[in-house]
Protein backbone atom coordinates (compact mmCIF):
# COMPACT_ATOMS: atom_id res chain seq x y z
CA UNK A 1 0.00 0.00 0.00
CA UNK A 2 2.74 2.42 1.00
CA UNK A 3 4.74 1.54 -2.15
CA UNK A 4 1.74 2.37 -4.34
CA UNK A 5 1.24 5.68 -2.61
CA UNK A 6 4.93 6.52 -2.87
CA UNK A 7 5.01 5.68 -6.56
CA UNK A 8 1.97 7.85 -7.20
CA UNK A 9 3.53 10.72 -5.28
CA UNK A 10 6.71 10.49 -7.35
CA UNK A 11 4.69 10.49 -10.56
CA UNK A 12 2.75 13.55 -9.43
CA UNK A 13 5.95 15.32 -8.47
CA UNK A 14 7.52 14.67 -11.86
CA UNK A 15 4.61 16.42 -13.51
CA UNK A 16 5.65 19.77 -12.05
CA UNK A 17 7.73 21.38 -14.80
CA UNK A 18 9.00 24.82 -15.59
CA UNK A 19 6.97 27.08 -17.85
CA UNK A 20 7.51 26.45 -21.48
CA UNK A 21 8.60 22.86 -20.99
CA UNK A 22 6.37 20.19 -22.44
CA UNK A 23 5.19 17.55 -19.98
CA UNK A 24 3.84 14.21 -21.02
CA UNK A 25 0.35 13.36 -19.82
CA UNK A 26 0.16 10.54 -17.25
CA UNK A 27 -0.52 7.22 -18.84
CA UNK A 28 -3.66 5.20 -18.32
CA UNK A 29 -1.69 2.70 -16.24
CA UNK A 30 -0.48 5.44 -13.92
CA UNK A 31 -4.00 6.78 -13.48
CA UNK A 32 -5.31 3.25 -12.86
CA UNK A 33 -2.59 2.58 -10.28
CA UNK A 34 -3.48 5.78 -8.42
CA UNK A 35 -7.17 4.90 -8.53
CA UNK A 36 -6.46 1.46 -7.10
CA UNK A 37 -4.35 2.99 -4.34
CA UNK A 38 -7.17 5.37 -3.48
CA UNK A 39 -9.72 2.55 -3.47
CA UNK A 40 -7.50 0.41 -1.26
CA UNK A 41 -7.04 3.29 1.18
CA UNK A 42 -10.78 3.93 1.23
CA UNK A 43 -11.40 0.24 1.88
CA UNK A 44 -8.95 0.30 4.76
CA UNK A 45 -10.71 3.32 6.19
CA UNK A 46 -13.98 1.42 6.02
CA UNK A 47 -12.50 -1.62 7.74
CA UNK A 48 -10.79 0.37 10.47
CA UNK A 49 -13.92 2.44 11.02
CA UNK A 50 -15.88 -0.73 11.73
CA UNK A 51 -13.14 -1.99 14.02
CA UNK A 52 -12.97 1.34 15.81
CA UNK A 53 -16.71 1.27 16.42
CA UNK A 54 -16.37 -1.99 18.30
CA UNK A 55 -13.25 -0.81 20.09
CA UNK A 56 -14.95 2.46 21.05
CA UNK A 57 -17.66 0.45 22.77
CA UNK A 58 -14.95 -1.21 24.85
CA UNK A 59 -13.49 2.19 25.71
CA UNK A 60 -16.90 3.48 26.75
CA UNK A 61 -17.45 0.40 28.90
CA UNK A 62 -14.07 0.90 30.57
CA UNK A 63 -14.88 4.54 31.27
CA UNK A 64 -18.26 3.61 32.76
CA UNK A 65 -16.55 1.03 34.93
CA UNK A 66 -14.00 3.55 36.13
CA UNK A 67 -16.72 6.05 37.04
CA UNK A 68 -18.65 3.45 39.03
CA UNK A 69 -15.47 2.30 40.76
CA UNK A 70 -14.58 5.90 41.54
CA UNK A 71 -17.93 6.36 43.28
CA UNK A 72 -17.39 3.12 45.22
CA UNK A 73 -14.10 4.55 46.42
CA UNK A 74 -15.55 7.95 47.31
CA UNK A 75 -18.38 6.38 49.31
CA UNK A 76 -16.01 4.04 51.14
CA UNK A 77 -13.64 6.94 51.79
CA UNK A 78 -16.55 8.92 53.26
CA UNK A 79 -17.45 5.99 55.50
CA UNK A 80 -13.82 5.79 56.60
CA UNK A 81 -13.80 9.48 57.50
CA UNK A 82 -16.92 8.99 59.63
CA UNK A 83 -15.49 5.87 61.28
CA UNK A 84 -12.25 7.67 61.99
CA UNK A 85 -14.14 10.49 63.70
CA UNK A 86 -16.11 7.93 65.74
CA UNK A 87 -12.88 6.19 66.70
CA UNK A 88 -11.36 9.45 67.89
CA UNK A 89 -14.47 10.19 69.98
CA UNK A 90 -14.37 6.68 71.46
CA UNK A 91 -10.71 7.05 72.30
CA UNK A 92 -11.44 10.36 74.01
CA UNK A 93 -14.25 8.75 76.05
CA UNK A 94 -11.96 5.89 77.03
CA UNK A 95 -9.34 8.37 78.16
CA UNK A 96 -11.86 10.26 80.29
CA UNK A 97 -13.11 7.01 81.79
CA UNK A 98 -9.55 6.03 82.67
CA UNK A 99 -9.04 9.42 84.33
CA UNK A 100 -12.24 8.98 86.34
CA UNK A 101 -11.08 5.55 87.47
CA UNK A 102 -7.80 7.07 88.64
CA UNK A 103 -9.70 9.63 90.74
CA UNK A 104 -11.87 6.92 92.26
CA UNK A 105 -8.85 4.82 93.11
CA UNK A 106 -7.31 7.84 94.81
CA UNK A 107 -10.36 8.28 97.02
CA UNK A 108 -10.35 4.61 98.03
CA UNK A 109 -6.62 4.79 98.76
CA UNK A 110 -7.14 7.87 100.93
CA UNK A 111 -9.82 6.06 102.93
CA UNK A 112 -7.53 3.09 103.45
CA UNK A 113 -4.68 5.31 104.51
CA UNK A 114 -6.78 7.21 107.05
CA UNK A 115 -8.06 3.99 108.55
CA UNK A 116 -4.53 2.67 108.94
CA UNK A 117 -3.30 5.86 110.62
CA UNK A 118 -6.18 5.71 113.13
CA UNK A 119 -5.18 2.19 114.04
CA UNK A 120 -8.49 0.67 113.06
CA UNK A 121 -10.60 0.34 110.07
CA UNK A 122 -13.56 1.19 112.32
CA UNK A 123 -12.69 4.33 114.32
CA UNK A 124 -16.35 5.01 115.00
CA UNK A 125 -16.44 3.26 118.40
CA UNK A 126 -13.58 5.39 119.75
CA UNK A 127 -15.33 8.56 118.59
CA UNK A 128 -18.50 7.59 120.42
CA UNK A 129 -16.71 6.56 123.59
CA UNK A 130 -14.80 9.83 123.87
CA UNK A 131 -17.83 12.05 123.40
CA UNK A 132 -18.34 14.73 126.08
CA UNK A 133 -22.04 14.09 126.63
CA UNK A 134 -25.28 12.76 125.10
CA UNK A 135 -25.68 15.67 122.67
CA UNK A 136 -22.15 15.28 121.34
CA UNK A 137 -22.65 11.52 121.17
CA UNK A 138 -25.73 11.90 118.95
CA UNK A 139 -23.93 14.38 116.72
CA UNK A 140 -20.90 12.13 116.31
CA UNK A 141 -23.10 9.12 115.55
CA UNK A 142 -24.90 10.98 112.73
CA UNK A 143 -21.58 12.15 111.25
CA UNK A 144 -20.09 8.67 111.36
CA UNK A 145 -23.17 7.28 109.63
CA UNK A 146 -22.78 9.77 106.76
CA UNK A 147 -19.09 8.99 106.47
CA UNK A 148 -19.82 5.30 106.27
CA UNK A 149 -22.32 5.79 103.48
CA UNK A 150 -19.75 7.91 101.61
CA UNK A 151 -17.21 5.12 101.90
CA UNK A 152 -19.66 2.69 100.35
CA UNK A 153 -20.44 5.21 97.57
CA UNK A 154 -16.75 5.65 96.76
CA UNK A 155 -16.23 1.93 96.30
CA UNK A 156 -19.42 1.53 94.25
CA UNK A 157 -18.52 4.48 92.02
CA UNK A 158 -15.06 3.09 91.43
CA UNK A 159 -16.55 -0.21 90.30
CA UNK A 160 -18.87 1.55 87.85
CA UNK A 161 -16.02 3.71 86.53
CA UNK A 162 -13.87 0.67 85.88
CA UNK A 163 -16.68 -1.02 83.95
CA UNK A 164 -17.28 2.12 81.90
CA UNK A 165 -13.58 2.44 81.13
CA UNK A 166 -13.44 -1.17 79.93
CA UNK A 167 -16.45 -0.68 77.63
CA UNK A 168 -15.05 2.60 76.28
CA UNK A 169 -11.70 1.04 75.53
CA UNK A 170 -13.32 -1.87 73.69
CA UNK A 171 -15.50 0.53 71.66
CA UNK A 172 -12.47 2.60 70.77
CA UNK A 173 -10.56 -0.45 69.57
CA UNK A 174 -13.51 -1.62 67.49
CA UNK A 175 -13.98 1.83 65.95
CA UNK A 176 -10.29 2.07 65.07
CA UNK A 177 -10.40 -1.41 63.55
CA UNK A 178 -13.49 -0.58 61.47
CA UNK A 179 -11.89 2.63 60.26
CA UNK A 180 -8.72 0.83 59.24
CA UNK A 181 -10.75 -1.81 57.38
CA UNK A 182 -12.64 0.90 55.49
CA UNK A 183 -9.38 2.65 54.71
CA UNK A 184 -7.94 -0.52 53.21
CA UNK A 185 -11.09 -1.18 51.18
CA UNK A 186 -11.10 2.41 49.92
CA UNK A 187 -7.48 2.10 48.81
CA UNK A 188 -8.25 -1.13 46.93
CA UNK A 189 -11.28 0.41 45.21
CA UNK A 190 -9.27 3.47 44.24
CA UNK A 191 -6.53 1.32 42.72
CA UNK A 192 -9.11 -0.62 40.69
CA UNK A 193 -10.80 2.58 39.53
CA UNK A 194 -7.49 4.12 38.52
CA UNK A 195 -6.53 1.01 36.58
CA UNK A 196 -9.76 1.12 34.61
CA UNK A 197 -9.53 4.85 33.95
CA UNK A 198 -5.93 4.66 32.72
CA UNK A 199 -6.78 1.69 30.49
CA UNK A 200 -9.74 3.54 29.01
CA UNK A 201 -7.62 6.58 28.22
CA UNK A 202 -4.88 4.50 26.62
CA UNK A 203 -7.42 2.71 24.44
CA UNK A 204 -8.95 6.03 23.38
CA UNK A 205 -5.55 7.42 22.38
CA UNK A 206 -4.72 4.25 20.42
CA UNK A 207 -8.03 4.44 18.54
CA UNK A 208 -7.53 8.08 17.63
CA UNK A 209 -3.99 7.32 16.39
CA UNK A 210 -5.19 4.46 14.19
CA UNK A 211 -7.96 6.53 12.68
CA UNK A 212 -5.61 9.42 11.96
CA UNK A 213 -3.15 7.07 10.22
CA UNK A 214 -5.67 5.51 7.85
CA UNK A 215 -7.25 8.87 7.09
CA UNK A 216 -3.81 10.29 6.28
CA UNK A 217 -3.19 7.38 3.90
CA UNK A 218 -6.51 8.01 2.20
CA UNK A 219 -5.83 11.74 1.89
CA UNK A 220 -2.41 11.04 0.39
CA UNK A 221 -3.89 8.58 -2.14
CA UNK A 222 -6.56 11.08 -3.12
CA UNK A 223 -3.99 13.83 -3.52
CA UNK A 224 -1.88 11.62 -5.78
CA UNK A 225 -4.88 10.66 -7.92
CA UNK A 226 -6.07 14.24 -8.20
CA UNK A 227 -2.58 15.34 -9.21
CA UNK A 228 -2.40 12.78 -11.98
CA UNK A 229 -5.84 13.60 -13.28
CA UNK A 230 -5.09 17.31 -13.19
CA UNK A 231 -1.81 16.69 -15.04
CA UNK A 232 -3.58 14.72 -17.75
CA UNK A 233 -6.22 17.40 -18.14
CA UNK A 234 -3.54 20.09 -18.36
CA UNK A 235 -1.63 18.11 -20.98
CA UNK A 236 -4.78 17.67 -23.07
CA UNK A 237 -5.57 21.37 -22.83
CA UNK A 238 -2.03 22.28 -23.91
CA UNK A 239 -2.25 19.92 -26.89
CA UNK A 240 -5.57 21.45 -27.94
CA UNK A 241 -4.14 24.95 -27.63
CA UNK A 242 -1.14 24.02 -29.71
CA UNK A 243 -3.34 22.58 -32.43
CA UNK A 244 -5.52 25.68 -32.44
CA UNK A 245 -2.45 27.97 -32.75
CA UNK A 246 -0.83 26.06 -35.64
CA UNK A 247 -1.17 27.88 -39.11
CA UNK A 248 -3.58 26.32 -41.55
CA UNK A 249 -1.86 24.58 -44.56
CA UNK A 250 -1.74 26.62 -47.88
CA UNK A 251 -4.23 25.42 -50.55
CA UNK A 252 -2.72 23.60 -53.58
CA UNK A 253 -2.50 25.72 -56.87
CA UNK A 254 -5.24 25.11 -59.42
CA UNK A 255 -4.09 23.08 -62.53
CA UNK A 256 -3.40 25.01 -65.81
CA UNK A 257 -6.08 24.57 -68.51
CA UNK A 258 -5.07 22.15 -71.28
CA UNK A 259 -4.88 23.44 -74.99
CA UNK A 260 -6.74 21.69 -77.83
CA UNK A 261 -4.83 20.53 -80.97
CA UNK A 262 -6.52 20.67 -84.37
CA UNK A 263 -9.80 19.61 -82.90
CA UNK A 264 -8.47 16.13 -82.46
CA UNK A 265 -9.99 16.14 -78.98
CA UNK A 266 -6.82 14.74 -77.28
CA UNK A 267 -4.90 16.72 -74.61
CA UNK A 268 -1.58 18.30 -75.45
CA UNK A 269 1.50 16.34 -74.64
CA UNK A 270 -0.49 13.21 -74.00
CA UNK A 271 -0.01 13.56 -70.08
CA UNK A 272 -2.54 12.69 -67.28
CA UNK A 273 -4.50 15.49 -65.59
CA UNK A 274 -3.08 16.79 -62.16
CA UNK A 275 -4.73 15.29 -59.03
CA UNK A 276 -7.11 17.42 -57.00
CA UNK A 277 -5.58 18.91 -53.83
CA UNK A 278 -6.37 17.13 -50.45
CA UNK A 279 -8.81 19.03 -48.23
CA UNK A 280 -7.37 20.79 -45.15
CA UNK A 281 -7.82 18.77 -41.92
CA UNK A 282 -10.64 19.90 -39.64
CA UNK A 283 -9.45 21.37 -36.30
CA UNK A 284 -9.60 18.94 -33.32
CA UNK A 285 -12.48 19.54 -30.90
CA UNK A 286 -11.56 21.23 -27.63
CA UNK A 287 -11.21 18.69 -24.76
CA UNK A 288 -14.10 18.37 -22.40
CA UNK A 289 -13.11 19.40 -18.85
CA UNK A 290 -13.86 16.65 -16.34
CA UNK A 291 -14.68 17.67 -12.79
CA UNK A 292 -12.41 16.22 -10.15
CA UNK A 293 -14.06 13.42 -8.16
CA UNK A 294 -15.24 14.24 -4.68
CA UNK A 295 -12.81 13.07 -1.99
CA UNK A 296 -13.73 10.02 0.04
CA UNK A 297 -13.25 10.53 3.75
CA UNK A 298 -13.98 8.39 6.75
CA UNK A 299 -16.87 9.58 8.88
CA UNK A 300 -15.84 11.55 11.95
CA UNK A 301 -17.86 12.03 15.09
CA UNK A 302 -20.11 15.07 15.00
CA UNK A 303 -18.31 18.09 16.47
CA UNK A 304 -19.33 19.21 19.91
CA UNK A 305 -21.88 22.00 19.76
CA UNK A 306 -20.62 25.45 20.51
CA UNK A 307 -21.49 26.75 23.97
CA UNK A 308 -24.83 28.50 24.08
CA UNK A 309 -24.46 32.08 25.21
CA UNK A 310 -26.86 33.21 27.89
CA UNK A 311 -28.06 36.68 26.95
CA UNK A 312 -30.99 36.78 29.33
CA UNK A 313 -29.17 39.11 31.71
CA UNK A 314 -28.42 38.55 35.39
CA UNK A 315 -30.20 35.53 36.88
CA UNK A 316 -32.85 35.97 39.51
CA UNK A 317 -32.43 34.87 43.09
CA UNK A 318 -34.19 31.53 42.50
CA UNK A 319 -32.25 28.38 43.32
CA UNK A 320 -32.50 27.01 39.78
CA UNK A 321 -31.21 30.15 38.11
CA UNK A 322 -28.47 30.52 40.69
CA UNK A 323 -27.32 26.92 40.13
CA UNK A 324 -27.39 27.26 36.35
CA UNK A 325 -25.55 30.57 36.43
CA UNK A 326 -22.88 29.07 38.70
CA UNK A 327 -22.39 26.08 36.39
CA UNK A 328 -22.08 28.32 33.34
CA UNK A 329 -19.27 30.30 34.93
CA UNK A 330 -17.17 27.12 34.87
CA UNK A 331 -17.37 26.56 31.11
CA UNK A 332 -14.02 25.73 29.57
CA UNK A 333 -12.50 24.24 32.74
CA UNK A 334 -11.04 20.80 32.02
CA UNK A 335 -12.52 17.54 33.18
CA UNK A 336 -10.61 16.31 36.24
CA UNK A 337 -11.22 12.77 37.50
CA UNK A 338 -12.42 13.08 41.10
CA UNK A 339 -12.04 16.86 40.97
CA UNK A 340 -14.29 19.63 42.19
CA UNK A 341 -16.98 19.86 44.82
CA UNK A 342 -19.20 22.25 46.72
CA UNK A 343 -16.38 24.80 47.08
CA UNK A 344 -15.49 24.84 43.39
CA UNK A 345 -12.89 23.24 41.12
CA UNK A 346 -9.92 21.35 42.51
CA UNK A 347 -7.13 19.04 41.50
CA UNK A 348 -8.33 15.51 40.86
CA UNK A 349 -7.01 12.17 42.05
CA UNK A 350 -4.44 10.10 40.13
CA UNK A 351 -4.14 10.19 37.15
CA UNK A 352 -5.54 13.76 37.27
CA UNK A 353 -3.62 15.18 40.21
CA UNK A 354 -2.23 17.87 37.91
CA UNK A 355 -5.59 18.89 36.36
CA UNK A 356 -7.62 21.66 38.00
CA UNK A 357 -11.30 21.25 37.19
CA UNK A 358 -14.42 19.16 37.77
CA UNK A 359 -15.77 15.72 37.23
CA UNK A 360 -19.48 15.36 36.42
CA UNK A 361 -20.85 15.20 39.97
CA UNK A 362 -18.37 17.77 41.24
CA UNK A 363 -19.82 20.32 38.80
CA UNK A 364 -23.45 19.69 39.77
CA UNK A 365 -22.58 19.67 43.48
CA UNK A 366 -20.86 23.04 43.10
CA UNK A 367 -23.74 24.54 41.10
CA UNK A 368 -26.38 23.72 43.70
CA UNK A 369 -24.10 24.57 46.63
CA UNK A 370 -24.11 28.15 45.35
CA UNK A 371 -27.90 28.06 45.72
CA UNK A 372 -27.61 26.75 49.29
CA UNK A 373 -28.70 23.19 48.44
CA UNK A 374 -26.51 20.21 49.38
CA UNK A 375 -27.04 17.41 46.85
CA UNK A 376 -24.17 15.01 47.67
CA UNK A 377 -20.75 14.38 46.19
CA UNK A 378 -21.33 11.49 43.77
CA UNK A 379 -23.82 11.08 40.96
CA UNK A 380 -25.58 8.13 42.54
CA UNK A 381 -25.67 9.87 45.93
CA UNK A 382 -27.34 12.81 44.18
CA UNK A 383 -29.94 10.46 42.71
CA UNK A 384 -30.53 8.68 46.02
CA UNK A 385 -31.01 11.94 47.91
CA UNK A 386 -33.83 13.05 45.61
CA UNK A 387 -35.14 9.68 44.42
CA UNK A 388 -38.59 10.64 45.74
CA UNK A 389 -38.63 13.58 43.30
CA UNK A 390 -38.15 11.81 39.97
CA UNK A 391 -39.16 13.52 36.73
CA UNK A 392 -40.26 11.95 33.43
CA UNK A 393 -38.27 12.77 30.32
CA UNK A 394 -41.25 14.60 28.85
CA UNK A 395 -41.51 16.82 31.93
CA UNK A 396 -37.91 17.97 32.23
CA UNK A 397 -37.42 21.52 33.43
CA UNK A 398 -34.38 23.75 33.83
CA UNK A 399 -32.50 22.81 36.97
CA UNK A 400 -33.30 19.09 36.89
CA UNK A 401 -30.43 16.64 37.37
CA UNK A 402 -30.30 14.05 34.57
CA UNK A 403 -28.50 10.72 34.98
CA UNK A 404 -27.09 7.88 32.90
CA UNK A 405 -26.42 4.34 34.16
CA UNK A 406 -25.29 0.96 32.92
CA UNK A 407 -28.18 -0.90 34.57
CA UNK A 408 -31.49 -0.55 36.38
CA UNK A 409 -30.05 -0.19 39.89
CA UNK A 410 -29.01 3.26 41.05
CA UNK A 411 -25.56 1.87 41.91
CA UNK A 412 -24.99 1.60 38.14
CA UNK A 413 -25.25 5.39 37.65
CA UNK A 414 -22.03 6.75 36.18
CA UNK A 415 -22.84 10.25 34.86
CA UNK A 416 -24.91 13.29 35.80
CA UNK A 417 -25.56 16.63 34.08
CA UNK A 418 -27.60 19.75 34.81
CA UNK A 419 -30.55 20.30 32.50
CA UNK A 420 -30.81 23.87 31.17
CA UNK A 421 -34.07 23.66 29.26
CA UNK A 422 -34.45 23.82 25.49
CA UNK A 423 -33.00 20.29 25.14
CA UNK A 424 -29.62 21.45 26.49
CA UNK A 425 -27.49 20.34 29.43
CA UNK A 426 -24.27 21.61 30.98
CA UNK A 427 -21.84 18.88 31.94
CA UNK A 428 -18.26 17.84 32.61
CA UNK A 429 -18.23 14.97 30.07
CA UNK A 430 -15.02 12.92 30.33
CA UNK A 431 -11.24 13.07 30.38
CA UNK A 432 -9.78 15.24 27.64
CA UNK A 433 -12.93 17.34 27.48
CA UNK A 434 -14.06 20.52 29.23
CA UNK A 435 -17.14 21.80 31.03
CA UNK A 436 -19.53 22.73 28.23
CA UNK A 437 -23.12 22.99 27.09
CA UNK A 438 -24.35 20.03 25.02
CA UNK A 439 -27.51 18.82 23.37
CA UNK A 440 -29.51 16.56 25.66
CA UNK A 441 -29.42 12.91 24.60
CA UNK A 442 -31.49 9.86 25.47
CA UNK A 443 -30.51 6.28 24.90
CA UNK A 444 -30.54 2.84 26.40
CA UNK A 445 -28.32 4.06 29.24
CA UNK A 446 -30.49 7.05 30.18
CA UNK A 447 -31.39 6.42 33.83
CA UNK A 448 -33.75 9.26 34.73
CA UNK A 449 -33.99 12.70 36.31
CA UNK A 450 -34.71 14.27 39.68
CA UNK A 451 -35.72 17.78 40.73
CA UNK A 452 -33.76 19.05 43.77
CA UNK A 453 -35.93 22.15 44.06
CA UNK A 454 -39.30 20.33 44.08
Amino acid sequence: MQRALAAGTVVAACLVVTPGTAAAAPSDSEISAAQRAREEAAARVGVITGQLAGAQAAVDEARIGSQIALQDYEERQGAYDEARAAAEAAQAAAGQAAADVAVGKGEVAAFARDSYMQGSTNPGARALMTSGGPAELVERAALLSAVGEHRVDVVTELTVLQEQATVAEQAAQQAVGAAETLKTEAAELLAAAQEQEVAAREQAVALATQQDQVEDELAQAQQTLFGLEAARQAAEERAAAQRAAAPAPAPAPAPAPSSSSGGSGSSSGGGSPAPAPAPAPAPAPAPVSRPAPAPVTAPRPAPAPAPVQDNAGAPSASAVQTAIAAAKTQQGLPYSWGGGGSRGPSYGIPPDTGIWGFDCSGLTEYAYAQAGIAIGGTSRAQWARFSDRTVGRDDLQAGDLVFWGSGSNYNSIYHVALYLGGNKVIQAPQSGDVVRISTMWFGSDYFGAVRPTA
